[in-house]
This record gives C-alpha cells, structure tokens and sequence, in this order.
C-alpha cells in the first residue's frame, strides 16, 4: 500500500508524534494526504527539553495542529522499577493518555511512526500498540528507516539526517530503579556533549559512574575533550568510562 493510500482510505487521524524522523516523516504526509490531522506529544521526565522544541519546530514547519500533554509517568511503578518489560508498560500508559484525549478530541484512529526497519520481537512496547489498537502506517506501508530519511530529505524536513535518540531511561540499567535525579543528571551530560559537537552518542549510568558510548568517527573529538569532559562530568559521576561499543536504545 501506497502512504497516500492509506491517508486516502483514513482521512481523520491523531498521530502520537515524538519530533523524530519517523514520526515527523509521518506527520507530513498526514498533513499532505490526510483531511482532519492532529499530533499529539507527550511531555515527560523521559525526554529531553530538545525533542519537545524539535516537535514543536516541525508541526509550526508543517502547520499541523499539536497538542502537548503533560504525564507523570515515574508516578507508575510498573515504570519506574524499570523491568525488561519497561518499555511496554511505558508505552501502555502513555499511548492510552493520547487515546483517551484524541477520543475526547473526535478521533477514533490513532497513528504512530513504527517503521518497517523496527524488529518487533525486540520491542516490548509495540505489544502495546497492538493492544491498544494503534496502526503504524509507515510500517504497513512497508517503508524502511533508510527510505524514510531519503523521502524526508526530498520533503524538505530538518529532521531527514536526525540521529537516533531513545528515551532517557535506556541510560539506566535494567533492574535499577528510576529516579528523577539520575534522568536529570543524565540530561545535563549529554546537553553538555551535544554543546561540544558530538552528535552519536549516548551517556550510560554504570552504578554510580558515566559510562559514553559514541561513534568511531567522533573518537578523536572525545580524546581532544578529555580534559574538559572528565572535569564536567565527574562533577556528577564517581567516574567517567569510555565504551567501544555503541548501540542506540
């Protein structure tokens, strides 16, 4: 099926929108094809102030209608302890907050930017989109993360060479109880690595120490940082350890 298609055969839609590639490579074509369109974005202790200004930018670029909603979702235990099913319960809550409020708004179908690169065996979360009903359009469509980031570039959006970018609570460890504080101070690490020109990067909590994750290709920079780095960060961290291996999540 063609994305044109699919907004043909479903005009009134609400899209869970996050500021990233896939859900604003979305949200454009919603726009584009689509007749009664409205984005909703959940703000949360889970993203950074720099998604939330992303979403914002992208729906003004696009003139789509976006509403923010405010969830406290470390009120959730089931979230907060963090288990392997974290992500499920996470997005359990969160999409049924934007379910609940597009409902209220007069949508029935709600959208979100699962692609068809994403492995659904190794995504705990997209068990609760099934279960709660939520299609993934570029994922039926069958567009793959790569075309995406082509199709955007064409469409003229910003986010097109975006890097991938989970949410905060990958940083902490399986198992390991989420806190406020330690979301914070993992925001303020990679605001001050995203400040000196990383770009592929992740700040990971190991006990009570900053474990970096970045690229090979940015290796040379976090060497010519080091100094600044390590007094920056242990300021917050007991230590500061490097990662060869990079993984995004």
């Amino acid at each position: 099926m063609e994305l044109s298609r699919f907004f043909h055969d479903n005009p009134n839609c609400a899209i869970a929108f996050s500021g990233g590639v896939d859900s604003a490579y979305l949200l454009y074509a919603a726009v584009r094809w689509g007749k009664k369109i409205r984005a909703y974005y959940v703000c949360s202790a889970f993203q950074p102030r720099f998604e939330q200004e992303d979403a914002r930018r992208m729906a003004e670029k696009l003139g789509a209608d976006l509403v923010f909603l405010q969830a406290d979702i470390l009120g959730c235990d089931a979230v907060a302890a963090n288990t392997v099913q974290r992500c499920y319960e996470c997005k359990k809550v969160l999409f049924s907050m934007i379910a609940q409020r597009a409902a209220a708004d007069g949508f029935s179908l709600l959208l979100d930017g699962t692609n068809a690169s994403d492995d659904a065996s190794d995504r705990p979360g997209m068990r609760a989109l099934r279960e709660l009903g939520v299609r993934s359009p570029l994922r039926e469509c069958g567009l793959v993360k790569s075309e995406i980031r082509r199709l955007s570039k064409e469409a003229g959006l910003f986010t097109w060479d975006k890097p991938a970018y989970a949410c905060l609570a990958t940083r902490i460890p399986t198992d390991t109880l989420i806190t406020p504080e330690n979301l914070s101070r993992t925001e303020r690490a990679e605001e001050f690595l995203f400040s000196l020109g990383f770009s592929d990067f992740r700040v990971r909590l190991l006990g009570d120490a900053a474990r970096i994750q970045v690229a090979a290709s940015q290796l040379p920079l976090l060497m010519e940082k080091r100094a600044l780095i390590l007094e920056t960060l242990k300021k917050e961290y007991s230590a500061v350890l490097l990662d060869l291996e990079i993984r995004h999540g």
